[in-house]
């Protein structure tokens, strides 16, 4: 354990005392303390997103939460096209003879996409897990191209719970405080970056201490607390009266601390800091609409959205981003009532994001979208549908085919396929019913004719 020491007079002689502990930073990793970072965010943080806040000046960018299981069994590669980093896999084989049967070629899934130049000791991976072995397993794949390793055990929402991930761990700390063991054994000493871990604030402050005293002494050489409780959402106001004590406690086992909630850009960030003790801090919310709040206010600070936008859009044409999670993010950052949101709504390509953010009177982001629509294969670049043959005719095929190995009973002489049919009514007993009475010479003469008797009752 490496410590920070500081030389005070004491009387007339001279004393060294050890203030600040520090947790040894790996040589590839990178020290959390100083830093103003972006938060993981599922969807918001993709590449795009994590370029346009480096580009205003954050420094650190967490990657949206990964589950250890879709990492395992990637393949890594560097894309001709773009340079970028991608670990992907293959469809599933039942989704494989779904394509191979519609005529479709195999469509392959990118897990993971990173920048090696601009992201570089830079990025942390968060990955998702409630399982030692498989935290390691995943984190041993991407270890290489990133600069530190993270564990969310903070997110509140079900896909990230309803496996024990999350916001969950913090109900089982035995297995997270395992998971953070194991990764700590294995990640440091063999890829030269640190492991931290992202929680939330628990009921008390008795029972958030003990689990932040847990969790500092696992070796990790980070902790983010996030200023809300389990159950509470975004809207509802950050809670900081536990913060000072949680930075106090990793403090004295020389673990940085990074707050997170309501912090809305850099220059907030910096007036934190020093107010509950911690070390850095993290921004989500407010990253996500506009990144340029990383930007100090004295470098320019915050730029108008129309700006940030479109650099945005052209980090996203960079690296070939797919079209839906541009259009998401964008929804994001565009004003809900400004005339471009609306324009957004039905566009499938990045020409037609470009037109309807007022973008194409600049011919590079015209010839910028038109390319990345040729490599993605959208817009006018998307190729038909495979003809498939009519089903009212294949319909009619077997049941010609049907009729040929079964004929009608009736083409063969017998009758069954008259049972359906409606017999005629069958004539009821008859009677006698008198129609008139006449006399001849004395003599009675009865003249009567027969008829069922339902013409009579």
């Amino acid at each position: 354990m490496a410590a920070a020491c500081s030389i005070s007079n004491v009387g007339n002689g001279i004393t060294t005392a050890a203030t600040t502990k520090r947790v040894p930073i790996p040589p590839r990793g990178v020290d959390y303390r100083g830093k103003v970072v972006l938060a993981p965010m599922v969807r918001s943080g993709e590449l795009p997103a994590r370029l346009l806040a480096l580009h205003y000046g954050a420094d650190l960018v967490w990657g949206p939460e990964t589950v250890d299981r879709s990492m395992i069994g990637t393949t890594r590669r560097v894309n001709p096209h773009t340079k970028m980093v991608e670990f992907f896999r293959m469809p599933s084989n039942s989704n494989l003879q779904h394509n191979v049967r519609a005529g479709c070629e195999p469509v392959e899934s990118i897990i993971y996409r990173l920048d090696p130049i601009r992201e570089a000791g830079r990025l942390i991976f968060q990955i998702g897990t409630s399982d030692p072995d498989l935290a390691v397993q995943a984190a041993r794949i991407i270890a290489p191209d990133v600069a530190g390793i993270d564990v969310n055990a903070g997110c509140p929402k079900p896909f990230s719970t309803h496996d024990g991930m999350g916001a969950a761990l913090l109900k089982t700390p035995d297995k997270l405080t395992a998971i953070l063991e194991a990764l700590v054994r294995e990640i440091p000493p063999n890829f030269g970056i640190g492991v931290s871990v992202k929680i939330r604030l628990l009921e008390t402050a008795a029972e958030t201490e003990a689990l932040v005293r847990r969790l500092v002494a696992t070796g990790i050489t980070g902790l983010t607390v996030h200023c809300r409780t389990t159950p509470m959402r975004p809207r509802e106001r950050a809670i900081r009266g536990q913060l000072r004590m949680v930075a106090d406690v990793c403090r004295e086992a020389g673990v940085a601390c990074v707050m997170n909630g309501d912090v809305e850009g850099r220059d907030h960030a910096l007036e934190l800091m020093p107010e509950f003790g911690v070390d850095g801090a993290m921004i989500a919310t407010c990253a996500e609409k506009n990144s340029s709040c990383f930007r100090r206010e004295e470098d320019g600070g915050m730029a108008p959205w129309q700006e940030a936008v479109a650099k945005y859009v052209r980090f996203a044409m960079e690296v070939r981003n797919k079209i839906g999670n541009t259009k998401y993010t964008l929804t994001m950052m565009v004003p809900g009532k400004a005339a471009e949101y609306k324009a957004l709504a039905p566009k499938k390509s990045y020409t037609g994001v470009v037109e309807a953010l007022g973008l194409s009177d600049d011919e590079e982001m015209r010839k910028m979208a038109r390319e990345t629509d040729e490599m993605l294969r959208i817009g006018e670049f998307k190729p038909p549908p495979p003809v498939k043959p009519p089903k009212v005719a294949k319909n009619a095929q077997q049941n010609q085919q049907k009729k040929a190995r079964s004929p009608s009973p009736l083409r063969v002489g017998g009758n069954a396929g008259n049972k359906k049919r409606k017999a005629p009514p069958s004539p009821g007993p008859t009677t006698t019913v008198i129609r008139e009475m006449v006399t001849t010479d004395g003599v009675l003469v009865v003249k009567a004719s027969p008829q069922a008797v339902a013409e009579t009752i």
